[in-house]
């Protein structure tokens, strides 16, 4: 899976989830701000994303994860990692 497919499939699923216009959702937009998350939400958002990539998200791995383009960094990592 490549970048552009990775970032398609997050965006897909948050517009869905948390109900955003798919235009909000930009590189640089405040993740947490953009999409209105709480503590709850944010389990949600683990919960549905290690289920459509199959790899694990932990606490620590949200260190520093700010924008979008943060989040779909790591993802992408966490994929390469898990193919390794």
């Amino acid at each position: 899976m490549n970048k552009t497919e990775i970032i398609d499939k997050i965006k897909e699923f948050l517009v869905d989830e948390f109900e955003v216009e798919v235009e909000d959702v930009q590189p640089d937009a405040i993740l947490k701000d953009t999409l209105g998350l709480d503590s709850l939400d944010y389990v949600d958002l683990v919960v549905s994303i290690e289920s459509i990539f199959g790899v694990k998200l932990v606490e620590v791995d949200f260190v520093g994860i700010s924008t979008f383009q943060n989040f779909y960094d790591l993802i992408e990592n966490k994929i390469k990692l898990k193919t390794v």
